[in-house]
């Protein structure tokens, strides 16, 4: 079970084995640069790294798949933890090759079906997510998070209601997290906006007042400006990891948020710089370059619209 929703804890059982984030205390570096932000300066973290002891559990775990003598139930484990430290590392493609041969091993492993449906969300190929989710929720009824991603992939699939359904199922299970509401938001956004923003209000109060997520719920009730979210963002944190991982989720966010709001070009400059935090295990970085291709074909169709109409203006 994820410790929030954003995150993926890879624990290596099989080998005692787990990474680890920084504990150090230092402030992090960051620079400023001027970038095509209204809002002037915006703050740069340095990518975070790969941690050298997620490398060594990956090299024991592909030892250990080369014995003979290892049960099936080891050989589906083992496959599927490699699988998570591929995805960590940021290598959906061999992540995703890793949870299909564990299936193979192990039909019943719920929670690779769980992953194998979030990388067909990632290459748009819905219908298969929603088969995979569906054999997660019929394995294990009680995984909450299945219906995070059969919700988001549902968001992305165009299939509106039912995410709303699956994000607010989700969002039931624990009212006091910001990122289960807003995930519920964005879903309602597509369908009633004025329904969305009375349900959002509502939702923000059951938050934590100092809870770092509540202030993306402000940004999207619009009780804080752009500037005013990009001006506390580098408040109380305690590494450059942690930076790292804000930026990650703050840029992703006001990414959806510029869109919301027809800016798109706006928009795709925060997505690359939450991609840039190189935090692959959280859900902002999985969907911020499905949100780019989201961003382009919104582009293209305006401009497409512009010359129409220039063409049909010409032609009075």
């Amino acid at each position: 079970m994820f410790s929030r929703f954003s995150k993926s804890i890879i624990v290596i059982a099989l080998f005692g084995l787990a990474g680890c984030q920084s504990t150090s205390s230092s402030k992090p570096t960051t620079a400023s640069p001027q970038t095509n932000s209204p809002f002037g300066q915006l703050i740069i973290s340095e990518p975070l790294a790969v941690d050298f002891k997620k490398e060594v559990a990956l090299a024991r775990i592909s030892d250990f798949l080369t014995k003979e003598d290892i049960s099936n139930e080891q050989r589906a484990k083992a496959f599927y933890d490699r699988g998570l430290l591929y995805d960590s590392f940021g290598l959906p493609s061999l992540a995703r090759i890793d949870y299909n041969r564990a299936l193979r091993v192990n039909p019943q492993m719920a929670e690779a079906y769980n992953h194998v449906g979030i990388h067909f969300t990632l290459v748009g190929q819905f219908d298969k997510a929603y088969e995979a989710f569906d054999a997660t929720i019929e394995l294990a009824p009680e995984h909450q998070y299945v219906y995070l991603n059969r919700g988001i992939s549902q968001y992305y699939g165009g299939r509106e209601k039912l995410a709303v359904r699956d994000l607010t199922k989700f969002h039931n299970f624990d009212v006091t997290d910001p990122y289960r509401a807003i995930w519920r938001y964005l879903a309602e956004h597509k369908i009633d906006k004025a329904q969305a923003l009375k349900n959002l209000r509502q939702n923000r109060e059951k938050i934590a007042a100092d809870a770092w997520g509540r202030q993306i719920v402000d940004l999207f009730l619009m009780n804080m400006s752009q500037a005013q979210f990009i001006n506390g963002l580098t408040q109380n944190i305690e590494s450059p990891n942690h930076m790292a991982e804000r930026l990650c989720e703050a840029y992703f966010y006001l990414g959806i948020f510029a869109r919301m709001y027809n800016q798109p070009e706006l928009a795709l400059n925060y997505f690359k710089l939450a991609l840039a935090t190189n935090v692959y295990e959280f859900v902002e970085h999985r969907y911020a370059r499905r949100e780019l291709l989201e961003t382009r074909l919104q582009i293209h169709k305006q401009k497409q619209v512009a010359h129409e109409q220039k063409l049909a203006a010409g032609s009075k």
